[in-house]
């Protein structure tokens, strides 16, 4: 593929990633800009490790990259767990997955599977990943990844890291309004509930709220639910009256 083809494809890539709603979306797009882009690519998967070492497999091209995730967990071996560690060296593969050294145990049985080549690449986690989860970008071949393999490959998950964290934040700001609407509503409807009780018990305003924090402690229900419940049904509930002082 030349160059200008390659800008092109990735073009396309950037637009599709900024429009992506969600991390699953993001990485779905990576892995099938992997399999058209990178020469050789006959199974392509992302592989995401968990806290306790453990690969998952939640985006692939066939149900085999499964398989292979599941080698890896069993033997504790290979390229997408070197590449998803956070101390390891981000990037790695091999040309003849049967005799390479690097991974004794899982090389052989993925060469058992047909496949001869892998390369992987870390996706890098977003800063705001509390959990730090990491992953890898996998391309297995059944025979030669082509020259610029590595290359394309860290292109992508550099495009994919950047994705994520760009949809994160999209969905910490949306729920932030989600968030910010429930709160104005919910101050709204107390405000009426205090007005009702206002006009029919002639409470004043810290009487009312009074009323309304104490009935929701002993129905065991939320403040605002009990607020909503009296404006829509108040000509059919009767609340206790305000404490008597002393």
């Amino acid at each position: 593929m030349n160059g200008d083809l390659l800008a092109r494809e990735f073009a396309g890539l950037t637009r599709s990633l900024l429009t992506a709603s969600s991390v699953a979306e993001v990485l779905g797009h990576v892995a099938d800009a992997a399999d058209r882009l990178i020469p050789g690519a006959d199974v392509v998967s992302v592989s995401l490790r968990d806290q306790s070492d453990q690969l998952h497999t939640p985006v692939h091209s066939a149900p085999v990259a499964e398989e292979l995730d599941r080698l890896q967990n069993q033997f504790q071996e290979g390229p997408c767990l070197d590449a998803a560690q956070p101390s390891g060296p981000a990037s790695g593969g091999s040309s003849d997955l049967a005799e390479d050294e690097n991974w004794p145990k899982f090389g052989p049985a993925a060469a058992a599977l047909g496949f001869t080549s892998v390369w992987s690449t870390a996706l890098l986690p977003d800063p705001g990943d509390l959990l730090r989860t990491r992953g890898a970008l996998n391309v297995f071949s059944r025979g030669k990844l082509g020259e610029r393999a590595a290359d394309i490959s860290l292109l992508l998950s550099t495009h994919a890291a950047l994705a994520i964290a760009h949809t994160h934040a999209i969905t910490k700001t949306e729920l932030q309004q989600v968030q910010l609407r429930r709160a104005i509503d919910s101050r709204d409807v107390i405000g009426q509930a205090k007005g009702i009780l206002m006009a029919r018990r002639g409470m004043t305003a810290d009487e009312a709220f009074a009323v309304l924090r104490r009935t929701s402690q002993d129905l065991n229900i939320k403040l605002a639910e009990l607020a909503r419940t009296l404006t829509t049904r108040h000509t059919d509930l009767d609340l206790p009256g305000p404490t008597s002082k002393p």
